[in-house]
């Protein structure tokens, strides 16, 4: 990771950079789980123009550059949809210029995801094959690598304080954090709230979290806010939850003068993120929506079509499934195939 700009050099650079300002915006509804109709690319059309400008701000990069790297990653949606008006990022963004590919698991097990299921050696060239493949996809963008580890796991057990989750030890993270470094890559941890909230769990891992290479991952299906048990529904965040999340992460980086912090939220059902045109965009945090759900690609499309495209939040993700998806008859989605979603998704985890 780059090292953050400290005040001096971004004074310089700001004189050197004649910056406005620019994005894009958010829209409408869906329903339920399986995941139902298809995005088709669509052409590029004549003209496609970014989005009014948010308010104003100076940065040091080329926003130029910025503007035509989010219209591309839209694949030139002509709605108006994408790509979403939100703040320029701060320096050292890894959004819209990599594409990250994320291993995702526990080591405490090997059937929550490939993270976890297969020694560590194997997870690694696997994982340098999946980095490759999605390089040679799409040479535009770099790919970079990244494990995403689930440091608080939702228990059916309420377990001590009654919250039904159990946090992770730290010496099992940094032990991720260890792999990661050996192999240059990202971390996220990840949080399964159970009865607990975004709000108290994530500042349980602000050790991580303050590092420039540790982003964040919460996931809504294991929010039980009417005290079911863990895996009997699914669970939901609203917009005020994520923003818990966000302010705890801009504020990390403010303090830190770090890059900005990626955030992933996993959905793949409407009730699972409700009031999503209320979730937050600021320079020092970007989130992805990832789109979560397992089956047919007909399915998937659906789900993404219905779920995280026509709700715009601000950047796109896409899981994979190495056992469930692959048992359909359609199988496994290839990086190419991904490519042609509007948007293109920026984030894709193998589980």
């Amino acid at each position: 990771m780059k090292k953050p700009y400290t005040p001096a050099l971004l004074f310089l650079l700001v004189i050197f950079a004649q910056i406005s300002f620019n994005s894009c915006n958010q829209v409408s509804k869906a329903d339920s789980l399986p995941k139902p109709a298809i995005i088709e690319v669509k052409a590029k059309p004549a003209e496609v123009s970014i989005p009014a400008p948010a308010p104003k701000e100076t940065v040091a990069y080329d926003t130029t550059d910025y503007n035509n790297r989010m219209l591309a990653m839209s694949n030139y949606d002509s709605t108006g949809k994408w790509p979403v008006k939100s703040p320029y990022p701060l320096p050292g963004a890894i959004f819209p210029y990599n594409r990250v590919i994320a291993f995702y698991g526990n080591l405490y097990s090997t059937r929550m995801g490939i993270l976890g299921e297969i020694p560590k050696d194997s997870m690694f060239k696997k994982l340098q094959e999946e980095v490759d493949a999605w390089q040679a996809a799409d040479p535009s963008v770099k790919t970079l690598p990244a494990l995403h580890y689930i440091a608080a796991t939702a228990q059916a057990s309420p377990g001590k304080g009654g919250k039904h989750r159990l946090r992770m030890p730290f010496h099992q993270i940094d032990t991720i954090m260890d792999w990661a470094e050996q192999i240059n890559a990202l971390v996220f941890v990840d949080i399964q709230v159970g009865h607990s909230t975004v709000k108290e769990e994530v500042p349980a891992l602000e050790k991580y979290l303050q590092l420039p290479n540790v982003h964040l991952g919460i996931d809504p299906e294991f929010s039980m806010k009417n005290g079911e048990k863990p895996g009997s529904k699914i669970g939901t965040f609203t917009a005020a939850d994520i923003n818990d999340a966000i302010d705890f992460l801009a504020e990390l980086v403010r303090k830190n003068n770090l890059p900005p912090k990626v955030l992933v939220v996993h959905r793949f059902t409407q009730g699972m993120v409700t009031e999503y045109e209320k979730i937050k965009t600021v320079p020092e945090v970007q989130v992805v929506m990832d789109m979560d759900g397992f089956g047919d690609k007909i399915l998937k499309k659906s789900t993404y079509s219905r779920y995280i495209y026509k709700e715009p939040v601000q950047f796109t993700g896409f899981k994979l499934f190495y056992k469930n998806d692959t048992k359909t008859a359609s199988g496994m989605f290839t990086p190419e195939e991904l490519l042609k979603l509007t948007p293109k998704p920026i984030y894709i985890q193998y589980q």
